[in-house]
């Protein structure tokens, strides 16, 4: 009975009758043809807009590409176009939905390296094409849904998505946006970095100059530490309970991701030359921070936690020291349930005689969350040739090799989950951490030790614990210099642990850091805190 439902389901597409959205766009709301990829998001809730509802765990949504797609005319999405978290739309159960369509408007890029591709240009939302302004999308319908009886629905994209306004500075919080000159010249078109800068308190009444903590993370207009009057961190930080520094958090966005990894690639660009070229001078020109690599510490959370490690790993003496949390896969034996350099298909783990689904995310007490494959479909429906603006396909962009096309070449094909050995190899040479750090200790080791500090969770949700065991097994080992980092576990935490000190105490406890490298003969006045 059990192989028979699953035959049934999987048939369901071939006999349902003609069930399709028919998604148009009125020149009203977009001058000229569209380049892009269209959507159809369909909920059982009329309460919000079913675009703001899709998700890793969110309702079924399906897209396709389109190409220069002139006003008036349809984009069809049907039973052939692939969904999730049900894969056709002939698979949606007969009822009532709230259903709306999508365009995620694509732009051309003439690369330096002489490829054309279409991807999204970031508007300052992060790459989250469901938000980005300039994209267009249609009012929710009611409508009624049976793929048996057949159904056309035509769905009109003439609402258009605004700009969005940079937040006001304030006596605590600044900012600024400016074009890069290395991304521009290899995008072909304008590419924008930014920062948020959190000032210590009286910055406005001195002429000291400060450490700087570079807290990395996910694309945010936001505070840094999450300031905001009267909330978190604010009390102490507008008291004298902490030690008076910048805290800046970087804006750098990619048409590929909401955040660059901050290092150089060939699918991304040269991100890592620009934060150390023209992101941080320009923040040392425009804020009282002490430029000397003492000063200059680095922190960060997942994405940020991997990129605060890779930071100061790739530039050793340009930082004084970095506090990494849930770092994305450090060692490469385990991304997200995937062993790049062992597993032949990403999607399943063959043991013996047995095929076994790989496992993406858990819940802490270990039950499944999502699968490789279901996690994989998910950013294949959001875009095609890696333009997904998702985790998986980021990676694959920052790690992997170009490819023939221009895109980045994958590391496993999206739909079936086999492997590719020769990227496999690409992503050890080029963004192992645990591999780069054990080929360069010779030279690196002397100067790391005593910079490394990783905190994470041992029931991480993504299982970034794994990688963060094999990183301090390896340093275990170490000789010449023999230097284990500091490692701090947290029992059946999840992601994304950051250790047991408030953020007020971190911060104390990096300035004690510093304290132990600032040259000799120089006074610390920027710390009042305990003193």
């Amino acid at each position: 009975m059990r192989k028979l439902l699953c035959l049934v389901v999987l048939c369901l597409p071939l006999w349902a009758a003609d069930a399709r959205f028919e998604i148009s766009i009125p020149g009203s709301a977009h001058a000229g043809p569209v380049t892009g990829r269209v959507f159809v998001m369909i909920s059982r809730n009329a309460d919000r807009e079913p675009r703001l509802e899709i998700g890793r765990l969110g309702v079924p949504f399906y897209g396709r590409d389109i190409e220069k797609l002139a006003p008036g005319q349809s984009a069809i999405i049907d039973t052939t176009d692939l969904g999730t978290p049900v894969e056709s739309i002939a698979q949606i159960p007969p009822g009532e939905y709230s259903v709306q369509a999508f365009v995620n408007v694509y732009s051309e890029f003439r690369r330096a390296d002489g490829h054309t591709v279409w991807m999204h240009d970031d508007q300052w939302e992060g790459q989250r094409w469901n938000r980005s302004p300039g994209n267009l999308y249609s009012t929710p319908r009611k409508v009624t849904l049976d793929a048996a009886k057949g159904y056309r629905v035509p769905l009109v994209c003439d609402q258009v998505i605004p700009p969005i306004a940079m937040p006001a500075d304030t006596e605590w919080v600044k900012r600024f946006r400016m074009q890069s000159p290395l991304l521009t010249k290899f995008w072909g078109r304008p590419i924008y970095f930014g920062a948020t800068v959190l000032l210590p308190k009286d910055y406005d009444k001195t002429t000291l100059q400060y450490p700087v903590l570079y807290e990395q993370g996910h694309f945010s207009m936001g505070a840094p530490m999450g300031f905001t009057s009267g909330r978190g961190i604010s009390a102490d930080w507008m008291g004298d309970n902490v030690p008076r520094m910048l805290v800046v958090t970087f804006q750098h966005p990619t048409p590929y991701f909401d955040d660059s990894y901050a290092v150089n690639s060939v699918n991304v660009g040269p991100y890592g030359d620009v934060i150390l070229q023209e992101l941080i001078p320009e923040i040392e020109k425009r804020f009282r921070a002490i430029r000397q690599p003492w000063a200059r510490l680095l922190s960060g959370g997942s994405t940020g936690g991997w990129e605060a490690l890779a930071l100061q790993i790739f530039h050793p003496d340009f930082f004084g020291g970095t506090w990494a949390y849930c770092p994305d896969s450090v060692d490469f034996n385990d991304v997200e349930g995937i062993n790049v350099y062992q597993d032949k298909n990403a999607f399943y783990k063959d043991l013996d005689w047995r095929r076994e689904p790989t496992i993406n995310s858990r819940e802490i007490n270990g039950q499944v969350r999502q699968t490789s494959e279901q996690r994989n479909h998910f950013e294949l429906v959001n875009g095609t040739h890696g333009r997904s603006g998702e985790q998986l396909d980021i990676w694959s962009a920052v790690f992997g090799p170009l490819g023939a096309d221009g895109y980045f070449e994958p590391l496993f094909d999206k739909k079936t989950g086999v492997m590719n050995p020769k990227v496999a190899q690409y992503w050890k040479e080029n963004c192992d951490l645990r591999y780069y750090l054990e080929k360069n200790w010779f030279s690196l080791g002397p100067r790391l030790a005593d910079k490394i500090h990783v905190y994470v969770g041992d029931a991480d949700n993504f299982f970034l614990n794994n990688g963060v065991h094999r990183l301090q097994d390896w340093m275990l080992k170490t000789k010449d210099p023999h230097y284990e980092g500091f490692f701090v576990y947290g029992a059946m935490r999840g992601h994304c642990f950051q250790g047991q000190e408030t953020p007020s105490d971190r911060l104390k406890q990096m300035a004690e850091f510093m304290l132990g490298k600032m040259p000799a003969g120089m006074v610390a006045e920027w710390w009042k805190a305990g003193r």
